[in-house]
């Protein structure tokens, strides 16, 4: 710990403004955030179709992995990320009671949902605070997105032999409704839990932060 972050400082000093928000994701990080979230997810859901589930749950370990390693605060995205996969665990669990939707592999319980799919949810939070950002605060436009982006996204990974789907109207229509609720959730959950970029700490009256503190930077 610095304890020149505690020293007294001058007047001028303490009428300084204290930064309240941190900058968004440079548009390199945010183009390399998208590259690595489909490549994992393609992995992911061609792994499953091929019979080799595991392929892409390491692919998305990978990508979780690098994404942990850019943040400025990788604990908060490591819970955010373990917070959304048990968020998709209930959500496919309670999917499955619907019997609309049938899985090629990587499902040893026929009760609980394929590991690889509760993954992409694992995947699905490195891109909240990066590629989807921009949802903050837009919560119509986040269950909007949802509702659309969700139900294209699964039928996307089902047109590539990741799953079948046995009721089509039924399985498009729970994850419309589903994704339409949980989607304004996951960014709420993810300004909660910002580890890419975190807002600075407030600092007290009087004090202002000091620039050999560290503070700030995660």
């Amino acid at each position: 710990m610095d304890l020149t972050a505690f020293t007294p400082v001058t007047r001028s000093h303490a009428a300084a403004p204290t930064p309240t928000s941190a900058p968004a994701p440079s548009l390199r990080l945010q183009l390399l955030n998208f590259a690595v979230f489909q490549a994992a997810w393609t992995a992911a859901v061609l792994g499953a179709a091929g019979g080799w589930p595991l392929l892409g749950v390491a692919a998305i370990a990978a990508a979780l992995a690098w994404h942990l390693w850019r943040s400025t605060a990788p604990a908060q995205e490591a819970r955010l990320a373990l917070v959304v996969s048990g968020i998709g665990l209930v959500f496919e669990t309670l999917r499955l009671t619907l019997a609309d939707t049938t899985y090629p592999s990587g499902q040893p319980l026929a009760w609980l949902p394929p590991y690889w799919l509760v993954a992409l949810w694992t995947l699905m939070a490195i891109t909240l605070n990066v590629t989807l950002r921009w949802l903050r605060g837009r919560w119509a436009l986040a269950a909007l997105l949802g509702a659309i982006g969700g139900p294209l996204a699964f039928l996307g990974g089902e047109r590539l032999g990741g799953a079948q789907f046995t009721d089509p109207t039924s399985a498009l229509t729970s994850l419309a409704l589903g994704w339409a609720v949980l989607m304004p959730l996951l960014v709420a959950l993810a300004q909660r839990w910002d580890g890419v970029c975190p807002p600075p700490a407030a600092h007290p009256p009087g004090k202002s932060p000091s620039p050999t503190s560290g503070e700030g930077l995660g």
